[in-house]
């Protein structure tokens, strides 16, 4: 029994110290160091797997069920040392953990069918295409941006639904999106400066960060477009994403009512981008749905 575990520690504790191995080169080669490209989510979560079903191939038949398993505890390891050595915080973890998963499992799913064919060619072409993929993936350059757009149904006119777009008060109503609930920072409330082009915006968030802003269109009743001038850094998602510039559109749909819509730009720094594009929108939207919902309070309360 000792044997069994002391391999099996053997295996984690090895694949885990090749994966830090591995970051640290990513971190010190690739191109822009403050990208976390598609080999750290996807090549060495599968690397991890084959290195731990390595360690168990001479072990008792191992159950899918179990493989499952090992993958959570791994993940766990992960995300503790991506806690205390990276200051990565709940939110990524959270947001992470799913991709770390399923790969990991993968990975050990795939080993342990090639280490029980004992075919050294196999195991050593895997091997080596993924390290070729992890090297070129770190090297190449990566860029992805892409805008999110909202909009809801307003009962007032324009000239009313516009007094509260440049600025809005502070908004009270609780947080419905889960991932608000479970501390990511939402909005609250919006400043600006004056009512004119050019002039200096802030979005504030609940845990007091502030996004500066600078209105680049100001046509009134019509439609505000700002710039992101300034935004805040931290160990959550907002690490790994710039928000560029936001917009609110009104249409006088002619009954007394305007439609407003929200749009925003923004760029990861995280891949691969079918993944985390989907937390990216989710998020977004949510920001619209929130600061949009809270305008048309305001609105419609004359």
């Amino acid at each position: 029994m000792n044997k069994i575990f002391n391999q099996k520690l053997k295996g984690f504790a090895l694949a885990n110290a090749f994966a830090i191995v591995l970051i640290s080169i990513t971190a010190y080669f690739k191109p822009e160091s403050a990208l976390l490209v598609f080999s750290e989510f996807i090549i060495i979560p599968i690397l991890i797997g084959l290195i731990i079903a390595y360690f168990l191939r001479n072990l008792p038949a191992i159950s899918t069920r179990k493989l499952v398993g090992y993958s959570c505890y791994n993940t766990i390891i992960i995300i503790a040392l991506s806690a205390i050595f990276l200051h990565e915080g709940v939110i990524c973890l959270v947001i992470v953990s799913p991709l770390l998963i399923v790969f990991i499992f993968l990975g050990m799913l795939g080993g342990r069918s090639m280490f029980h064919r004992d075919n050294e060619i196999l195991n050593v072409s895997v091997f080596g295409l993924l390290m070729l993929v992890f090297i070129v993936d770190s090297l190449s350059k990566h860029n992805y941006t892409n805008m999110v757009a909202d909009e809801v149904v307003i009962n007032a006119p324009v000239s009313e639904v516009w007094k509260h777009v440049v600025a809005y008060k502070r908004i009270e109503a609780p947080n419905k999106y889960w991932l608000f609930q479970i501390g990511m920072p939402s909005p609250v409330e919006s400043t600006a400066e004056g009512y004119y082009l050019g002039a200096k915006r802030k979005c504030i968030f609940s845990n007091g960060y502030v996004f500066d802003e600078k209105i680049v269109t100001y046509d009134v009743n019509k439609n505000l477009t700002f710039d992101i001038t300034n935004q805040p850094r931290d160990p959550e998602i907002m690490g790994h994403i710039d928000i560029l510039r936001g917009q609110f559109l009104l249409h006088d749909n002619g009954d007394n009512t305007t439609t407003l819509i929200g749009n925003s730009w923004y760029k990861l720094y995280v891949f691969p981008t079918w993944y985390y594009d989907i937390w990216a929108k989710s998020i977004t939207r949510n920001v619209h749905l929130r600061v949009m919902e809270h305008i048309k309070q305001l609105s419609e309360e004359k």
